[in-house]
């Protein structure tokens, strides 16, 4: 079974659909740690029902984003983590999270990327009139949602209702995540019935 680590900074809801996946065996791992630097965010909540470990951390209260991030590592480390999952992360990496974990950590972005980069995308793209949305997951690296593309699912949308495009996408997002990192790390032969 593969360690999971997740990355959230909100709701929780791709944390939910990921835990959720692993505990009824659709995915080969078993998330571990949590991460989250809001203490308020719904997530923390989400991983304490499930029992998963969770790191709160205030970034604040460190004199630099590489002290924190050094913090972070020795947590992954500790958990012996093999996957880090970014799941409404809304910090940019650097390459002291990167050098340590570089080529195993993935993201979920709400748009066909290399369109709508960064925190807006949904705003962005409901701004501009698009009619095909979808999501995407790459690869981490050191640019803006510019990791290597994993896979990507698209979905019409002929509307200007951002709540809506939200609901939709949501949706799309917890079923292409979760079937991403079962490619990745495998799921258990026994729950898919061979």
């Amino acid at each position: 079974m593969k360690r999971i680590a997740v990355f959230a900074s909100g709701e929780g809801s791709n944390f939910e659909a990921i835990v959720a996946a692993c505990e009824r065996g659709e995915i080969a791992a078993r998330t571990v740690l949590v991460v989250c630097d809001r203490s308020g965010a719904r997530v923390v909540e989400h991983a304490a029902a499930h029992g998963v470990e969770c790191f709160v951390f205030s970034p604040k209260k460190y004199a630099s984003k590489a002290d924190y991030e050094r913090e972070l590592v020795a947590r992954l480390d500790d958990a012996r983590v093999e996957l880090v999952c970014l799941a409404g992360y809304m910090r940019i990496l650097s390459e002291v999270l990167l050098a340590a974990y570089g080529g195993r950590i993935i993201n979920i972005h709400p748009s066909l990327l290399p369109a709508f980069k960064g925190a807006h995308a949904l705003e962005q793209a409901v701004a501009y009139g698009v009619k095909v949305y979808g999501a995407t997951i790459h690869w981490v690296d050191a640019s803006l949602d510019g990791g290597k593309i994993i896979a990507q699912r698209a979905f019409e949308y002929d509307g200007d209702d951002v709540e809506e495009v939200t609901q939709r996408m949501h949706r799309i997002e917890h079923a292409l995540y979760t079937e991403t990192i079962g490619r990745l790390v495998g799921t258990d032969p026994e729950k898919r019935g061979e």
